[in-house]
């Protein structure tokens, strides 16, 4: 036991013992803890007590302090942890490490990418990890910079197995500061505990008499440095106190308290603490300078000992710290506004040789508007979002719009910091600058700005036709001023709104003629994404015949490949859509551009569900993931339909499905959502239920996406489901009404040419038609489209078989009955393959048994992983593919090889080949 560990903690034991206990579990797993609670309420002490135990016990310790005058300061509080393993950043790969030092500004000419930084972040602390244990501690999370934050959060969310505890304190009790519940678990501390409160101020002033004793114990509400500030300042009279005070609140006390110490200081030591108190890093001489200035004659570490004496100022060699922060707070708020911007004056001509930092210094210095400064902060924000510290970019544009006279300025400034908000998935933040801007004076294009962002998060959109028939107004005003980047931003906003929830035919045309007026050529991917989402079915033919002419697959730029992805993807084109998706997503991930990732993959996951690929771990499962962690609400909710469907398909279908559930708590919450996302639910049950047997079930399901008063209507996702209809209708007598159904969408589908559309209205033509005519229509199903992909052949063979069947032609519907069989099998359709089974049982066929496939016993993201190392890929290459650590790659493998029973990255190919081959099927014979 250390001499540090024979000092009390009064009145936390129990935490204590519990954050020590799980230390001891590190070798199971990486966990994150964080401590929240009220300033001075022990949050500190309890994190040093661990640090000095962990030390003990032979972890590496690593850790960082927040600094409110610092928390605009893109990465210092990164930057503070890693410099001790800095010296092993050459082992990083190389866009990691490129960015990584981006950020420190130690290479030049450099973009920084937040998502590879944070993967660098991960990959030093898990390399660090693989010697010792390691403990890394944030102590002021709330005062660290927010570049720094979203870094950790990234780790966090990642180290559960890794030999890493992520420790931290807050003062807020913010579950999202680091992630969510299932990241992070806090740990509230409450105020001391009456026994341990009384016993913590008899140690530090065991001479009070009884009255002011219980006096300060009422007083300090239990806060431990309330207890000992307030017992040091009576015993040495720095601050009276007596019965006639009027009761202020324990922060103000307390504030007040370290102001008298500051009281005390001559001048010059007035100068250097006030000076500490507003800069925002650790350069002891840089303070020193800045002093002089406003003291108004040279100053000198002497005159720095009465601040570090009074215990106000830390000073160790050529750093310093000031001591808590609530010293910095109270002697912030003890200068007059005056003395503020002359020490911020002062700071800024001192640093004039680190730009972003003297120009924030240079914005507390203002007495009012100044929009040179203002134009100055603008261009940090500029750099600062070059070097990958968004949320710091955020931050400078609105202090430069607090500074701009000219209030369209101001408004043009909040409108900049509000698409940076958006970038980020920060959506309250872009709510309350929205709410800001309403109210101020805008010119035409920032008008035009502030109507595309109230669409920008599906959570603030609406469907109305009003509202979408605005937008194209707005558009054409761009198009006519020739802001073709905004009048396009305009015309897809507007688009993606009628794809969730149909504002009406005139509307849908409306889009279509605003985008053909856009002088831009016929085969330009922001065009025919508009055209196909406006009008999916209508143009599906021309989007289908432009989208042969464009380059492959965005000529080798990810936005433009994403774009032809989408346009594909709503015109039915769902082979060209999985091609142009995957050009999109190798290329985000390489740039580290999660959100646009997240949406790509989730999209890709319903192009591949269409072509009867059922595999969660190439698109569903990371998709949802990364739209959780990036905050896109309906992203997610897509994604997770796409996995409850797999699931329906596996026959793991429960009637109460939690991801079901979830995604349609989304739809209900968010006002243009609702129809696509609960016309997918509807999907996923009809097919749960047809999986289940239970086929009347299943009809009432599918017959909702069709009915045009129910939120789950959607005329795009009825060519989706109307084949699932025609199946459910032929088992419960509901043959004629599902086709009037099919007639319906024949007649809006007008003839397109989409693979899509032409396999679900073969398909359902085929099994509701009359004995006379069927058999030619299943064989056209047979010899059409359908024949390139498995799922969609199986089905027709299998519906083919049992008519024949039925018709007593038993010997020839054997053929199609067991092809059937045998690929849905191979596609892990258990129920289906069972039903083509009982088929060949009433035919008097026996002896099939289904078969297991190896995949089912890897998690999506093993699957995933397993994939990768089978097509030759290192744990490092994976692990930058997935913003995972190389050890957590090893780690996984290390479950997968006994549930594959293989015993070398060898033998995965072969064991994995199922979901693959039918994929490259259909992409090869297309």
């Amino acid at each position: 036991m250390t001499a540090a560990d024979e000092v009390p903690l009064f009145g936390r034991d129990d935490v204590l013992r519990r954050l020590l206990d799980s230390l001891d579990d590190v070798e199971n797993g990486g966990f994150a803890v964080g401590l929240n609670g009220e300033p001075g309420v022990g949050k500190s002490a309890l994190l040093a007590r661990v640090m000095e135990h962990a030390a003990t016990a032979g972890f590496a310790v690593l850790s960082a302090s927040g600094s409110e005058s610092e928390s605009h300061l893109p990465y210092a509080g990164l930057h503070q942890l890693l410099r001790p393993v800095l010296a092993h950043v050459n082992l990083l790969p190389v866009q990691q490490r490129q960015s990584l030092l981006a950020c420190f500004g130690m290479v030049e000419n450099t973009d920084a990418n937040r998502f590879f930084t944070s993967l660098a972040v991960l990959e030093l602390l898990a390399e660090s990890a693989s010697e010792a244990p390691l403990l890394v501690c944030l102590d002021d999370l709330q005062w660290m910079d927010r570049p720094s934050v979203d870094a950790m959060a990234f780790v966090a969310r990642r180290i559960a197995t890794e030999r890493v505890v992520l420790l931290s304190t807050s003062r807020r009790p913010d579950p999202q500061l680091l992630g969510d519940d299932q990241a992070v678990t806090w740990i509230e501390l409450q105020g001391l505990p009456d026994e341990a409160a009384h016993a913590l101020l008899r140690s530090r002033a065991p001479d009070l008499s009884p009255g002011l004793h219980d006096r300060v114990i009422a007083q300090a509400g239990g806060n431990p440095l309330a207890l000992v500030e307030f017992a040091k300042a009576l015993s040495t009279t720095t601050y009276g106190w007596s019965e006639l005070d009027d009761a202020l609140p324990m922060t103000a006390r307390l504030e007040r308290a370290f102001a008298a110490r500051a009281d005390e200081l001559d001048p010059a030591a007035r100068a250097i603490v006030d000076v500490a108190a507003l800069d925002d890093g650790d350069d002891f001489d840089q303070v020193l300078a800045a002093a002089a200035i406003l003291y108004g004659a040279v100053v000198d570490r002497q005159d720095a000992q009465p601040a570090a004496e009074l215990g106000l100022l830390t000073i160790a060699g050529a750093t310093y710290t000031i001591t808590h922060p609530l010293i910095g707070s109270a002697l912030r708020q003890a200068m007059s506004r005056e003395r503020r911007e002359q020490g911020h004056g002062s700071l800024a001509t001192v640093l004039s040789v680190e730009p972003e930092r003297a120009v924030w210094h240079r914005a507390g210095s203002v007495p009012g508007h100044d929009e040179p400064v203002a134009a100055e902060l603008e261009l940090a924000a500029s750099e600062a979002r070059r070097r990958g510290a968004h949320a710091t970019a955020l931050s400078w544009l609105e202090r430069a719009a607090a500074l701009s006279p000219d209030p369209r300025d101001q408004a043009a400034r909040l409108l900049s910091a509000a698409e940076v908000g958006y970038e980020l998935g920060k959506f309250a933040q872009v709510e309350k600058i929205k709410h800001q801007v309403t109210r101020m004076t805008l010119r035409p294009r920032d008008r035009s700005r502030l109507t595309w962002l109230t669409g920008a998060f599906h959570d603030g959109a609406t469907s109305e036709p009003a509202a979408v028939s605005h937008l194209v107004d707005l558009a054409r005003h761009a198009t006519g001023e020739a802001d073709i980047d905004l009048a396009m931003q305009l015309l897809f906003g507007a688009a993606r709104r009628v794809w969730w929830r149909d504002p009406g035919e005139a509307v849908r045309r409306e889009i279509v003629r605003a985008a053909r007026e856009v002088p831009l050529p016929a085969e330009d991917a922001r065009v025919l994404a508009v055209l196909g989402l406006a009008e999916s079915l209508e143009l599906s033919a021309p989007v289908i015949e432009q989208l042969n002419r464009s380059a492959a697959n965005g000529g080798g730029h990810a936005d433009t490949a994403a774009l032809l992805g989408i346009a594909a993807f709503c015109a039915g084109d769902f082979v060209r859509a999985e091609s142009s998706l995957s050009t999109a997503i190798r290329d985000l991930r390489a740039e580290g551009r999660l959100s646009l990732l997240a949406e790509a993959l989730a999209i890709r996951a319903w192009a591949e569900i269409n072509l009867g690929v059922f595999d969660p771990a190439r698109s569903a499962d990371e998709g949802m993931r990364l739209s959780d962690e990036t905050g896109q609400r309906v992203w997610a909710g897509t994604a997770r339909i796409a996995l409850a469907l797999i699931d329906a398909v596996g026959g793991n279908w429960d009637p109460h499905h939690r991801l079901v559930a979830q995604a349609e708590q989304t739809a209900l919450q968010l006002p243009n959502a609702s129809s696509s996302l609960l016309a997918g639910a509807q999907l996923v049950r009809g097919l749960g239920e047809l999986g289940a047997d239970r086929p009347e079930q299943a009809y009432g399901e599918l017959l909702r996406v069709f009915e045009p008063t129910d939120p789950a209507c959607q005329r795009v996702q009825q060519i989706w489901t109307i084949s699932y209809l025609a199946e459910a209708a032929i088992r419960t007598g509901h043959r004629d009404a599902a086709r009037d159904l099919v007639g319906s969408v024949e007649e809006r589908a007008n003839g397109s040419s989409a693979v899509g559309t032409t396999i679900a209205l073969e398909y359902s033509r085929a099994v509701l038609a009359d004995d006379a005519t069927a058999e030619d229509l299943f064989q056209r199903a047979l010899a059409g489209p359908a024949r390139r992909y498995p799922w969609h052949q199986a089905r027709i063979q299998h519906a083919y078989g049992s008519w024949l069947r039925r018709q007593r032609r038993v010997t020839e519907s054997r053929d199609p009955l067991r092809a059937a069989r045998t690929a849905f099998g191979a596609l892990g359709a258990k129920p289906w393959a069972l039903r083509a089974d009982q088929e060949l049982r009433a035919t008097g066929e026996r002896g099939w048994r289904p078969t297991d496939n190896a995949r089912e016993q890897l998690s999506p993201q093993e699957a995933q992983i397993a994939e990768l190392v089978a097509q030759g890929l290192s744990n490092r290459e994976i692990g930058q593919r997935l913003f995972l650590s190389h050890r957590t790659i090893g780690s996984h493998l290390y479950r997968i090889f006994p549930k594959l029973g293989v015993t070398s990255r060898q033998q995965l190919a072969g064991v994995l080949a199922v979901g693959s081959t039918v994929l490259k099927q259909t992409q090869s014979s297309d």
